[in-house]
């Protein structure tokens, strides 16, 4: 399923309600008071900081005088604090570009930076993933060639230490590879193997059949993967047992997306084509396998979700045109770390990467790039540089380069028309 699709011009901040249907009375107001504080704190300068600029805190500080202070030692650490760091960062959006990383030879499907900002995973319809060492000039780390792959990669997703990627495809079982062995050109079952992660359980007797697993992730410790499947369910799958762990069938469509809210790996959040955001705690799932609480709001499919980390926050994107903020206390019931998750960001099926300001909801920047939909795209954790991948064919980066000069265009190979049949 598209990740991305066109989208409104404001984010809205979606009412949300139990699996019951009934809402914990917090209001939006403190809903939307709640989620501006925090974001302030996490980029603004520190109170420390403050004092170092006659305890002033205007909207945009100066670099300057961030870097006095810190001479200064005002922060009494000699060193920016994070939403130090994180007020500087926020004003430098990556609109700088493109920048040719890669051209593929079919419609790109996925682009993800993984946690440190170190590789890029990029990986296309005609079997082919590619990982890039991006401290190294965006040179090819890994070149690997897929196995048993149905129509697309629908997703990847690297292992908590950069040491294995998994890939999924219109099929039942997702493949494992190993990043750091010393094989660069990394054919299926040739040069090295990659093992397969069934989903499908043995003597299942259901009547559904998973013919796709659309969204993949690892949890925080690197023990555990979460899989969104066309059989509209959400299967967890235990990597030291090699064995599918829990199955719950939570929707009633096609579930496109799924993940962890937090580091525990107790909460989840997961999307379908159904329209419904859903929120499942691990620790207390009943023999019927009942969400904690269900979000209504969108009024199409949910292509994509994107957790704030906290447990508490996270943002879906909708074949509505709509991104919605939701809070799941009203349940009862990156945007990015560079920037204090500032910013949420998006690709649209009119070849654009849309930057929003979370608290205002205003477009902020907006990359017009690509040829057709942006399929994928992805922040870097610590620099202003956003790399998007498109049914186009092209794989391209935009960055906050300092100046005002506009890099020559990236050239574009003329794109046929194809068919699915």
């Amino acid at each position: 399923m598209p990740r991305s699709k066109r989208i409104s011009k404001n984010i809205n901040e979606a009412t949300s309600s139990s699996g019951s249907g009934s809402g914990s009375g917090t209001s939006d107001r403190e809903f939307g008071s709640d989620i501006i504080q925090l974001t302030k704190l996490r980029s603004r300068p520190s109170r420390h900081m403050n004092g170092g600029i006659n305890g002033k805190c205007d909207n945009w500080v100066s670099p300057v005088k961030m870097l006095a202070a810190r001479e200064g030692n005002y922060s009494t650490r000699s060193k920016f604090a994070t939403s130090d760091g994180c007020h500087v960062v926020s004003r430098y959006l990556p609109v700088n570009g493109p920048f040719l990383v890669d051209q593929m030879e079919s419609s790109a499907y996925v682009s993800q930076f993984s946690p440190d900002g170190s590789l890029l995973v990029a990986g296309c319809q005609g079997s082919r993933i590619r990982v890039y060492n991006v401290d190294n000039g965006w040179k090819v780390h890994k070149d690997i060639m897929a196995r048993s792959l149905r129509w697309t990669i629908t997703d990847t997703c690297l292992s908590p230490d950069q040491r294995f990627l998994i890939y999924s495809s219109m099929s039942p079982v997702v493949h494992i590879v190993n990043v750091e062995s010393g094989v660069k050109e990394s054919l299926a079952n040739v040069t090295e193997i990659h093992e397969g992660l069934n989903f499908a359980r043995e003597n299942d007797d259901s009547d559904e059949y998973i013919s796709g697993i659309f969204s993949v992730k690892f949890s925080t410790d690197g023990r555990e993967i979460v899989a969104a499947s066309s059989d509209s369910a959400i299967y967890v799958y235990d990597l030291s047992s090699n064995q599918c762990t829990l199955r719950l069938f939570a929707h009633e469509d096609d579930v496109n997306t799924v993940c962890f809210a937090d580091e525990s790996g107790h909460l989840m959040y997961s999307g379908s084509d159904d329209s419904f955001c859903k929120v499942w705690d691990r620790r207390c799932l009943n023999a019927r396998g009942r969400p904690a609480g269900t979000l209504v709001g969108h009024l199409e499919g949910i292509t994509f979700i994107d957790s704030r980390g906290d447990g508490r926050y996270f943002i879906s994107n909708g074949k509505d045109q709509t991104i919605k903020l939701w809070d799941i206390r009203k349940m009862s019931s990156n945007t990015n770390a560079s920037t204090g998750q500032k910013y949420i960001y998006t690709g649209s099926n009119d070849g654009a990467v849309y930057i929003y300001d979370l608290v205002s909801g205003n477009v902020v920047a907006k990359l017009d790039n690509h040829d057709d939909t942006v399929r994928d795209c992805s922040w870097h954790p610590y620099y202003p540089t956003l790399v998007s991948s498109s049914w186009d064919t092209m794989i391209v980066r935009c960055e906050y380069t300092g100046d005002t000069k506009t890099p020559s265009p990236t050239r574009r190979r003329t794109r046929r028309r194809r068919e699915i049949v």
